[in-house]
């Protein structure tokens, strides 16, 4: 299977790494030209668990010349979704399926447009990465689940196809009937802690030790489940402390959401697809979102102030 991870930083290092190490062919497709040279150089170096390795694969700055993908796997910052799809119409071919396992909503609609929807599948994983450096990242794969399914929740024999690679590389990984479902309930983490980490510069174990942050965090839950419900959605979880106590599971106290690594970096955040894609949901069902357009907001305040 020639897979093209679409976005390869530290995550999509970890889920191309293990893939490549698999057998599939793949390329890693990241804009930093010191990362890929590092990686067409040296291999992936992935530090995990059990040591150190370098993983022979294919990197590259852009798509062009790479020949039509199989499979497209989509991991660029929720922001960057339409630009770096529309640079990778060259690697798209009649049979291309196009898979985001990027957090937060809207993604697919954004990929329908530009290569047809009939194409576009929709995931969520539990991998992890950190990025350590120049084709050297820390990958958490071992027991973390990925969720991959077509959008109108038929089990083809191309999303089952895509399982089984990820499965044989390691990746722990599920066809769902439910894909939204399982979008909306990866939200409702991302929707605890993201904005409130952003916000506070916290790290999860500073947030997690504060009363009114919790408080806050399972409101701003509770809204989005209103809102799924209310849009017919299928959701894994009963109660808003389902989502607070999932996010920080296994996780050590210093670790940082993905929004506080933003703002620290001094780069805007996928805010609009996670906390916004709740409140614009929340507008279409008639469910007030009031605390999650409240969190949206504040971060959009530090945005602004970083820009300037």
């Amino acid at each position: 299977m020639n897979i093209c991870i679409l976005g390869a930083g530290a995550l999509g290092c970890a889920i191309g790494g293990a893939l490549a190490e698999a057998g599939a062919d793949v390329t890693l497709v990241n804009r930093s030209p010191a990362h890929v040279a590092a990686i067409n150089a040296h291999g992936l170096r992935l530090v995990t668990p059990d040591g150190e390795r370098a993983v022979a694969v294919r990197a590259a700055t852009s798509c062009a010349g790479l020949g039509v993908a199989d499979v497209v796997v989509v991991l660029v910052k929720s922001f960057d979704t339409r630009s770096a799809m529309e640079g990778a119409r060259s690697i798209v071919g009649p049979d291309t399926v196009v898979l985001s396992l990027q957090n937060g909503l809207g993604h697919e609609d954004i990929l329908a447009e530009v290569v047809g929807r009939e194409r576009v599948l929709a995931g969520k994983t539990y991998v992890g990465g950190v990025m350590l450096g120049p084709g050297r990242i820390l990958s958490g794969v071992t027991g973390k689940r990925t969720v991959i399914g077509e959008l109108d929740g038929a089990a083809t024999p191309r999303v089952q196809a895509i399982a089984a690679a990820f499965n044989r590389a390691g990746l722990a990984t599920e066809v769902s009937d439910n894909i939204l479902g399982t979008m909306w309930d990866k939200l409702l983490i991302n929707v605890a802690t993201g904005a409130l980490s952003g916000i506070t510069g916290l790290v999860y174990g500073e947030l997690y030790a504060i009363p009114a942050l919790r408080e806050t965090a399972l409101a701003a839950v509770a809204e989005a489940m209103a809102v799924a419900r209310a849009s017919g959605v299928r959701l894994s979880m009963a109660e808003p402390i389902e989502a607070w106590d999932c996010a920080s599971a296994g996780l050590p106290f210093a670790f940082k959401t993905s929004m506080l690594q933003s703002l620290e970096k001094g780069s805007i955040t996928e805010i609009d697809f996670i906390n916004g894609a709740v409140v614009r949901a929340g507008a279409r069902v008639g469910v007030p979102t009031p605390v999650n357009a409240a969190l949206v907001a504040c971060i959009q305040g530090i945005e602004r102030r970083i820009k300037e």
